[in-house]
């Protein structure tokens, strides 16, 4: 009994948790590489070719694109607004790239036949729905801004509750 405490504080320090947490991790590294030698075996030029470009892509092409879009956010909105104020622009901009990130093929009719051919269905309904997913992100947003001003507001007035 000695033992088995001694190796789970050992396992403790090592993962810093209990030792079912380290199992779990240890588990979820197998499947991992398991997915990986799977995904792999066929193409795997391709792939890793695909992965490192999509790396090179973020980090050299849409990171510092991110950062600019996020600046001149940053400079239209006033000055005294707090910094969550810009996560209602962030958020809903994030969403809607990820999308057209996602769904871009599609989104600009570029496999319009290969997806009718496949599926049966019409492709002309991905630039609209797009379109619509992304002014209700953004007015879910606005209107959620709204409300966080409002009660903003509610709680600064003199007399009112909480104050």
């Amino acid at each position: 009994m000695r033992f088995l405490g001694r190796s789970r504080a050992g396992l403790r320090r090592l993962d810093g948790d209990s030792p079912l947490r380290l199992v779990l991790l240890l588990c979820s590294f197998a499947l991992t590489g398991y997915a990986g030698v799977r995904l792999l075996s066929g193409d795997w030029f391709g792939i890793a070719l695909w992965i490192i470009g999509a790396a090179v892509l973020h980090d050299l092409v849409l990171l510092p694109l991110y950062a600019l879009a996020d600046r001149a956010v940053a400079a239209v909105l006033p000055a005294p607004a707090p910094a969550r104020g810009i996560n209602h622009v962030r958020v809903p901009a994030f969403l809607s790239g990820l999308l057209m990130l996602v769904w871009f093929p599609l989104i600009l009719g570029r496999q319009e036949l290969r997806y009718e051919h496949a599926t049966g269905l019409s492709a002309d309904v991905f630039w609209p729905r797009w379109l619509l997913i992304t002014a209700v992100l953004f007015g879910a947003s606005a209107l959620w801004l709204v409300v966080r001003v409002a009660i903003l507001g509610w709680r600064r007035r003199p007399g009112a509750r909480g104050a």
